[in-house]
This record gives structure tokens, C-alpha cells and sequence, in this order.
């Protein structure tokens, strides 16, 4: 596997995700709006569960909806994220494990991320993620020089803004979905403000 490149609104949710439930292991999946080939460009994220991380039937449901939306939205699944629940473990769990195999079987370039939550401090200059690929049937940490986060300072300085602001409660996971089916998982009102909030010049986030 080559570079994998992560974008701010990707990075900026998966970062609210695990902020907005700091007592919880919290997952979702890694989209891609790219043809599958070269490098890898996580351009979005569904934010899943933040409760009962194991249990397959939602999993599994989820799974299949995200699928759906993905085939009507032109994107694609290419991995999966999870922040554990004791800030200091950033190691993979057998259930990110699990997830991440499943989606492999689809995805030959699929990447596993585990966000280190003892490296979450706003004013953080690197990127708080530990990332993953699959060879030879297991999962090994992947070398960081072929990460990539453009603008990581904006998009630093973004989660911040939001959480500053409170903006961060927009966020809906799968789980708060189902709790409640009228709030959006595709989170459009949390796609539009890091858009608001990014700088035109930049270009895409």
C-alpha cells in the first residue's frame, strides 16, 4: 500500500466523534471519494457507535446502510477508525480488528486508524492517529511518512473552533440515529460548517 492521504473534514469528525463522548469507545467507517488504485485519499467519515462497540447486529446494520448511501453518493468504504475508551490505549481491540477484516474483504486497500486520545490536547502540532494497514493476513503499524494530512494546522485550529464553540454537539453517530431517527448521520450541517470554517484556498477538505 502507498500514501494515504486523510482530509480535514475527515480528520475534523473523527476528532468531534471522540471529544463528544470522552468516556466511551467511539468508532466509524473511512470513506473515499476516489477510484480505487494509487494512493488512498479518506476524503469523509461516518461516525458509528459509542456504546456497545461489539455488538454485531448494529454493527452490521450500519454496515449495510453506509454501504447503500455509498453506491447512491459515489463513494466507498476504505476503513475503519476507533478511539478507545482509557485515553492511553490506542492499541486495536479485537473488535476494530474484526470490523476492519470485514471491510478488507472489500476494500484490498482498506486502512484500520486508531485515534491516541493522550495526544488530543488542542495544542497538539501532530496528528493524534495511529494508523494501520493489512499484510500477510494481520494488521501492522504503518510507517508515518506515508501519512498524509494537508493543512493539519487549519484543520487543527478547525476542531478546536468547534469545539470552542459548542458545534461539536451537532455531530450524529449511528447510534444517536437510532436512539432517534430524524437526526442525520450523514452529518451535512457538520460537513457544512468545517466548510464554512476551512479557508476557500485551500481548496477541498
Amino acid at each position: 500500500m502507498g500514501e494515504i492521504e486523510l482530509s480535514c473534514r475527515a480528520y475534523v469528525k473523527m476528532h468531534l466523534h471522540a471529544c463528544l463522548f470522552p468516556r466511551c469507545s467511539v468508532n466509524g467507517l473511512l470513506l473515499s471519494s476516489g477510484t480505487p488504485g494509487g494512493a488512498v485519499c479518506v476524503t469523509d467519515c461516518v461516525p458509528l457507535l459509542h456504546s456497545h462497540l461489539s455488538l454485531a447486529p448494529i454493527t452490521q446494520l450500519a454496515l449495510t446502510q453506509v454501504d447503500v448511501w455509498c453506491s447512491q453518493t459515489q463513494q466507498r468504504i476504505v476503513g475503519y477508525y476507533q478511539a478507545n475508551a482509557c485515553a492511553s490505549d490506542s492499541s486495536p481491540t479485537p473488535c476494530a480488528l474484526k470490523i476492519a477484516d470485514k471491510i478488507s474483504e472489500q476494500c484490498s486497500d482498506a486502512v484500520l486508524l486508531m485515534i491516541d486520545g493522550g495526544k488530543m490536547s488542542p495544542h497538539d502540532r501532530v496528528p493524534p492517529i495511529v494508523m494501520y494497514e493489512r499484510k500477510d493476513s494481520k494488521w501492522i503499524l504503518k510507517d508515518k511518512h506515508t501519512i498524509m494530512l494537508r493543512q493539519w494546522e487549519e484543520t487543527r485550529l478547525i476542531a478546536n473552533q468547534m469545539l470552542d464553540s459548542g458545534d461539536h454537539a451537532l455531530l450524529v453517530d449511528f447510534d444517536s440515529h437510532l436512539d432517534d431517527i430524524t437526526k442525520d448521520w450523514t452529518n451535512q450541517k457538520v460537513n457544512n460548517k468545517i466548510l464554512e470554517l476551512a479557508s476557500p484556498a485551500n481548496g477541498n477538505v
